[in-house]
Protein backbone atom coordinates (compact mmCIF):
# COMPACT_ATOMS: atom_id res chain seq x y z
CA UNK A 1 0.00 0.00 0.00
CA UNK A 2 2.35 2.41 1.23
CA UNK A 3 5.06 1.43 -1.87
CA UNK A 4 1.87 2.05 -4.11
CA UNK A 5 1.55 5.75 -2.61
CA UNK A 6 5.17 6.43 -2.78
CA UNK A 7 5.62 5.65 -6.35
CA UNK A 8 2.26 7.98 -7.26
CA UNK A 9 4.16 10.75 -5.53
CA UNK A 10 7.50 10.12 -7.40
CA UNK A 11 5.80 10.22 -10.84
CA UNK A 12 3.48 13.05 -9.78
CA UNK A 13 4.51 16.81 -11.71
CA UNK A 14 3.21 18.55 -9.00
CA UNK A 15 5.33 17.16 -6.28
CA UNK A 16 8.57 17.88 -8.56
CA UNK A 17 7.12 21.38 -9.34
CA UNK A 18 6.87 21.34 -5.42
CA UNK A 19 10.23 20.48 -4.21
CA UNK A 20 11.83 22.24 -7.04
CA UNK A 21 10.14 25.72 -6.22
CA UNK A 22 10.29 25.40 -2.35
CA UNK A 23 13.80 24.50 -2.33
CA UNK A 24 15.33 27.20 -4.39
CA UNK A 25 13.16 29.51 -2.50
CA UNK A 26 14.59 28.53 0.63
CA UNK A 27 18.33 28.75 -0.67
CA UNK A 28 17.50 32.12 -1.53
CA UNK A 29 16.11 33.41 1.80
CA UNK A 30 18.87 31.04 3.71
CA UNK A 31 21.32 33.19 1.30
CA UNK A 32 19.92 36.34 2.01
CA UNK A 33 19.65 35.70 5.81
CA UNK A 34 23.60 34.70 5.53
CA UNK A 35 24.46 37.99 3.98
CA UNK A 36 22.78 39.84 6.28
CA UNK A 37 23.46 38.25 9.74
CA UNK A 38 27.01 38.05 8.80
CA UNK A 39 27.57 40.96 7.36
CA UNK A 40 26.54 42.60 10.30
CA UNK A 41 29.00 40.14 12.33
CA UNK A 42 31.87 40.95 10.13
CA UNK A 43 30.65 45.08 10.56
CA UNK A 44 31.13 44.14 14.46
CA UNK A 45 34.37 42.38 13.82
CA UNK A 46 35.93 44.57 11.33
CA UNK A 47 34.61 48.33 11.66
CA UNK A 48 33.43 49.10 15.36
CA UNK A 49 33.86 52.60 15.17
CA UNK A 50 31.47 52.64 12.51
CA UNK A 51 29.16 51.05 14.76
CA UNK A 52 30.25 53.41 17.34
CA UNK A 53 29.54 56.37 15.85
CA UNK A 54 27.13 58.61 16.80
CA UNK A 55 23.66 59.00 14.84
CA UNK A 56 23.12 62.69 15.65
CA UNK A 57 23.79 64.70 18.59
CA UNK A 58 21.84 62.19 20.96
CA UNK A 59 23.60 58.89 22.84
CA UNK A 60 22.41 56.62 19.85
CA UNK A 61 25.07 54.97 17.34
CA UNK A 62 24.83 53.34 14.30
CA UNK A 63 25.47 49.91 15.66
CA UNK A 64 21.54 49.85 17.13
CA UNK A 65 19.59 51.21 13.77
CA UNK A 66 21.64 48.52 12.15
CA UNK A 67 21.31 45.46 14.14
CA UNK A 68 17.36 46.49 14.65
CA UNK A 69 17.62 45.70 11.13
CA UNK A 70 19.12 42.36 11.32
CA UNK A 71 16.08 41.22 13.72
CA UNK A 72 13.22 43.07 11.47
CA UNK A 73 14.99 41.90 8.31
CA UNK A 74 14.53 38.12 9.99
CA UNK A 75 10.83 38.57 10.87
CA UNK A 76 10.13 39.63 7.39
CA UNK A 77 11.38 37.36 5.50
CA UNK A 78 10.17 34.43 7.52
CA UNK A 79 6.66 36.29 6.94
CA UNK A 80 7.43 36.33 3.13
CA UNK A 81 8.05 32.06 3.46
CA UNK A 82 4.77 31.71 5.27
CA UNK A 83 2.79 33.81 2.88
CA UNK A 84 4.83 32.30 0.07
CA UNK A 85 3.55 28.56 1.53
CA UNK A 86 0.16 29.44 2.22
CA UNK A 87 -0.78 30.71 -1.06
CA UNK A 88 1.63 28.50 -3.69
CA UNK A 89 2.67 25.76 -1.74
CA UNK A 90 -0.51 24.85 0.05
CA UNK A 91 -2.40 24.78 -3.31
CA UNK A 92 0.40 22.76 -4.86
CA UNK A 93 -0.39 20.38 -1.95
CA UNK A 94 -3.55 19.95 -1.77
CA UNK A 95 -3.00 19.22 -6.06
CA UNK A 96 -0.71 16.46 -4.97
CA UNK A 97 -2.77 14.67 -2.06
CA UNK A 98 -5.75 14.90 -4.41
CA UNK A 99 -4.81 13.31 -7.14
CA UNK A 100 -2.60 10.36 -5.33
CA UNK A 101 -6.30 10.21 -2.99
CA UNK A 102 -7.89 9.75 -6.35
Amino acid sequence: MHDDLVQKLKHDPNYHKLVKSRSRFGWLLTAAMMVVYYGYILLIAFDKEFLATKTGTGVMTWGMPIGLFVIVFTVLITGVYVRRANNKYDELTQAIHDKVKA
